[in-house]
């Protein structure tokens, strides 16, 4: 059961007070599956939503299907995006579309307005609707069409459980995490694309081996390379302006690569080398178990533990404040308390680091 499998892991006060409690549970391992640091539950069930897209790209990018369509850096990012359904977003996607010699109307994951608050309000005040391109999950379906494409399957049916599409990301994800594919429970997800339940700490070692592939055959191994790259290059591509994960890998500058999931999941992989000369790359997974609708809860957690790790420098931490750990005001900028983690979190990942 959830709440039985989670800890507290951020506070929120007000005045000297506590007022509200996040929990949830964290994991970080490394390649090999080793726990560096933990907190709750590693074995938590749950369904990583979005978070799962740089996997479900895996196995297109795996077979050639970049270098198939020509798809430059940007566009393999957008496949791993949950974007924000900006003009520069909708560009890219078109491209795709003229690539694979696909139509926008090819599309199932649905329509909803852009999360780009800028583009939605200009987009209203033109009098125009929002189509399947500004939905967040449309460069994953895309990914999704392309590999149908490559393969010379049926379009029509490409998020079928059964498609051969979804049986290869399947099997490519069981083998990332460790599994057997009948082991990953199916849910569709909002974007009505398959998404599998397993538990955290194989989702974490799923991380480390996209971050770091040393051990993955040469085929796979440059697969992941090209998708985590495509990500830390093209960071927009990934959310989009005042994002977290775009802001975080911009600020990280080559260190690690994010990408969040609804309901309060969240995936960094940090890069080889980054936390000492020949380190290994680490995977690191996060629920929150309440699904941390605001972000805060994702943000504090993944921050608390990149800077315990000495990954992101002070600068950079405070460069990410409005995401996470922070003063809270109100409506007058009145400060009135703050968003912190719970103490016992940066002194077990230290504790983890130095063990």
């Amino acid at each position: 059961m959830l709440a039985n499998d989670c800890s507290p892991l951020v506070e929120i006060t007000r005045g000297e007070t506590v007022e509200s409690i996040h929990y949830g549970a964290f994991i970080v391992v490394d390649p090999h599956g080793r726990v560096v640091a933990s907190h709750g539950n590693p074995d938590l069930i749950s369904f990583p939503r979005s978070s799962m897209k740089p996997f479900q790209a895996l196995p297109f990018i795996e077979r050639g299907g970049a270098e198939a369509f020509g798809f430059t850096d940007q566009e393999i990012a957008i496949m791993c995006a949950s974007h924000s359904g900006t003009d520069a977003h909708r560009q890219v996607l078109a491209g795709m579309h003229e690539k694979i010699g696909t139509q926008e109307s090819d599309l199932s994951c649905g329509v909803h307005w852009p999360s780009d608050a800028e583009t939605r309000t200009a987009m209203k005040i033109a009098g125009e609707e929002p189509t399947p391109f500004h939905h967040n999950c449309s460069g994953k379906h895309t990914g999704m069409l392309a590999h149908a494409r490559l393969r010379d399957l049926d379009l029509k049916d490409y998020l079928n459980p059964s498609h051969p599409i979804q049986v290869s990301i399947r099997e490519t994800l069981a083998e990332m995490v460790e599994l057997p594919p009948e082991d990953l429970s199916l849910g569709i997800d909002g974007c009505s694309a398959p998404v599998y339940a397993f538990p955290l700490k194989n989702m974490a070692l799923g991380v480390a081996k996209l971050a770091d592939p040393v051990h993955l055959n040469d085929q796979r191994a440059e697969a992941c390379q090209k998708i985590t790259n495509a990500m830390m290059s093209h960071p927009t591509m990934i959310a989009g302006p005042g994002k977290f994960d775009t802001r975080l890998m911009t600020v990280a500058d080559g260190k690690l690569f994010s990408k969040g999931g609804a309901e309060g999941y969240q995936i960094i992989g940090i890069m080889p080398g980054v936390l000492a000369k020949e380190s290994p790359g680490l995977g690191i997974a996060i629920k929150i178990a309440d699904g941390d609708q605001s972000g805060r809860a994702r943000a504090s957690v993944s921050l608390t533990i990149l800077e315990a790790m000495g990954i992101l420098d002070e600068a950079a931490i405070t460069a990410m404040s409005p995401f996470g750990n922070t003063t809270l005001k109100n409506w007058r900028k009145l400060t009135i308390g703050e968003i912190r983690p719970v103490k016992s979190i940066k002194e077990q990942i230290v504790r983890g680091l130095n063990g």
